[in-house]
């Protein structure tokens, strides 16, 4: 069982907690990720790790209310507990040796770009972040980014918050400014990802996207989170829990990795419905 340490609204659908894995959290390095389940009976679900504290054995996870097992997790307290936090899982993202680097998230893949954007400047690098999100009441992480950031952009797709408009257009008037990095790292939805890759590749700047799709061992055997990179008109299938979840972005089918990525929906839509009702009906929802 690993215990709740703290937990964090940090909008309404958006949650941070702290859980007590102190084998975890002095392993653990950005970009990676852990498996837990909520109790015996819950399925896996993937989170990256947000942050870790090693002297406390904490580690930081952020995850949205989408579905069944992140409205039950929700639903937990700081003090309780969790049956399963597995990790970390994954290849770390790779940030030796880049001295400038532009960090672009969206939404609540913020959460994942967060520890990326504070890992490169903990080792010395110039970094921008780009975040972008669709409204203000949905913005997280500012004072994080601004403290990890030399230089952060904030955009709303209604321009209640920042500036107005998605993340590649301050990407562009940048490039299109004379601006360039070593490295863009984008993390966030599956089209804004897709558009960040189209974005850079007419100034040839490598680019690293983070796939995080449905997982469910976390080993590659059950392969859930497959996917198709091409290279040189060659097409391979590679798996984002293992192989991943970083990838040159430049290689990826993002078209064929958003048709996977539907299929889930209205299943986890189904389930996000019965158990706000089972919480509801418990007296437990919030």
């Amino acid at each position: 069982m690993y215990k709740i340490l703290s937990k964090k609204p940090l909008n309404k659908t958006v949650t941070q907690m702290e859980i007590e894995a102190p084998l975890v959290a002095v392993k653990a390095k950005a970009g990676q990720f852990v498996i837990l389940r909520v109790d015996e009976n819950g399925e896996r679900i993937p989170l990256t790790v947000a942050g870790r504290d090693v002297s406390r054995g904490a580690v930081k996870i952020i995850f949205q209310i989408v579905g069944a097992t992140t409205a039950a997790l929700d639903a937990k307290s700081a003090g309780e507990y969790i049956t399963d936090f597995v990790g970390p899982l994954g290849v770390p993202t790779h940030v030796d040796g880049i001295s400038k680097a532009c960090v672009v998230g969206g939404g609540v893949g913020c959460a994942i770009a967060m520890p990326i954007a504070q890992e490169l400047k903990r080792l010395g690098a110039n970094v921008t972040s780009v975040v972008g999100f669709r409204n203000k009441d949905l913005v997280i992480l500012q004072d994080e980014f601004r403290a990890c950031s030399d230089k952060l952009v904030t955009v709303t797709d209604d321009g209640s918050y920042g500036e107005k408009g998605n993340v590649t257009l301050p990407l562009k008037q940048m490039l299109d400014g004379g601006e360039r990095f070593d490295r863009v790292i984008a993390i966030g939805p599956l089209v804004m990802m897709k558009y960040v890759v189209a974005t850079v590749k007419p100034y040839g700047i490598p680019v690293t996207v983070s796939m995080n799709p449905v997982m469910i061992d976390g080993t590659g055997m059950c392969g859930g989170c497959r996917l198709t990179l091409v290279r040189d008109g060659k097409r391979t299938t590679k798996f984002a829990c293992v192989d991943g979840p970083d990838f040159d972005g430049y290689e990826v089918d993002f078209d064929e990795a958003t048709a996977r990525g539907k299929m889930y929906c209205d299943f986890e839509r189904a389930a996000h419905d019965r158990a706000c009702n089972l919480f509801k009906n418990a007296g437990g929802a919030q």
